[in-house]
């Protein structure tokens, strides 16, 4: 068990490294371009699989990603407000929305599908304020909106080269992981993972169910915003119907099913997957065919839901989990029957 911790251990170092050295090996634009993104929307999607790999399934974190995008955008481009400050103001607003809806929802005990259309609803009102406000916060509305170009600023997050975005987007993801992990190692894990199977026997143990649930959310809508924030950076360019809403929440759902919510590398995969999907269609079948990527990874959804309901990801590593349980099965009944014979 040990050799294969340090073997686990020994390949991700490995990978690290690899990515690390990547932009300085290899000078493709576009290859770095799409490294990106995939790992702008791994980490949306570690990050809202820390609520959904408990049983909270939001499909609202659109909503909050579309915050963390138009918060930062206003505030540069109507009062030259730092992103980097703009992408703290924005997480806390998201956080503070999620609190208020997390404890109402919580509290009152909608829960489950309940809870699911509540936060819905909220990806669908987040698209029409946009819109509402055009005129009144300069959003754009339907149009889109353009960040204001200040040339190379590391300040107001411009550069002229992709390889910062590109290190920037990695740190991201790998904070995200790092926050898994210390949430799995603390009391909380505990008591969520009680509230997800079964909420009326945790109440019983005297967890409070209300606190954890919306802390929960709420770190999860500040990231989220916060990823909204380097994405809107990046791209230069916001617009309702790929920066917030309910396509773009089903989207980070669809991303983490795919690779596997309940595992640490299993949004990640589900992300790369998708963004390599979308691009091979969009270069390879031309612009009329790019919707079809959404065609072939509903029909995924699908054929996961049926014979993979752990994703990938996660159904491989049951997989093999199995098996080493087995060959250990194996290997002590094999002891215990030569100790007998002694």
């Amino acid at each position: 068990m040990k050799q294969i911790k340090n073997l686990k251990r020994g390949i991700l170092l490995f990978l690290l490294a690899l990515l690390i050295v990547w932009p300085f090996l290899f000078q493709s634009k576009y290859l770095l371009h799409i490294l990106i993104l995939i790992f702008i929307w791994s980490y949306v999607t570690t990050v809202w699989s820390y609520m959904g790999r408990f049983g909270l399934v939001s499909l609202g974190h659109g909503a909050f990603f579309g915050i963390g995008v138009y918060t930062t955008a206003i505030l540069f481009n109507l009062h030259h407000v730092s992103p980097w400050l703009g992408m703290f103001v924005g997480g806390l607003v998201a956080a503070a929305i999620a609190v208020v809806l997390g404890y109402g929802c919580f509290k009152f005990g909608v829960i489950g599908h309940y809870f699911a259309i509540a936060t819905l609803v909220l990806s669908e009102i987040s698209t029409l304020v946009i819109i509402a406000l055009r005129d009144a916060l300069q959003t754009g509305g339907r149009l889109g909106l353009t960040i204001r170009s200040v040339g190379t600023s590391p300040l107001y997050l411009q550069f002229d080269n992709k390889m910062y975005f590109y290190f920037l987007a990695l740190a991201l993801l790998l904070l995200a992981l790092f926050i898994w992990k210390k949430i799995d190692e603390s009391k909380a894990q505990m008591a969520l993972k009680a509230v997800g199977e079964d909420e009326e026997a945790a109440l019983s143990l005297g967890i409070d169910v209300v606190k954890y649930k919306t802390a929960v959310f709420a770190l999860s809508a500040f990231l989220t915003a916060v990823g909204g924030t380097v994405y809107v950076q990046f791209t230069m360019f916001a617009d309702p119907t790929t920066c917030t809403g309910v396509g773009l929440s089903l989207g980070i759902v669809f991303k983490a099913i795919i690779g596997g919510m309940y595992t640490l590398w299993g949004p990640t995969i589900g992300s790369l997957l998708i963004v390599i999907l979308e691009e091979y269609t969009r270069l390879f079948l031309g612009s009329a065919y790019v919707s079809y990527s959404h065609i072939i990874y509903g029909l995924l959804i699908i054929v996961l839901i049926r014979f993979l309901p752990k994703g990938l990801h996660g159904t491989v590593s049951e997989i093999f989990q199995g098996r080493r349980k087995r060959e250990a099965k194996t290997l002590l009944a094999g002891r215990q029957l030569a100790e007998n014979r002694d």
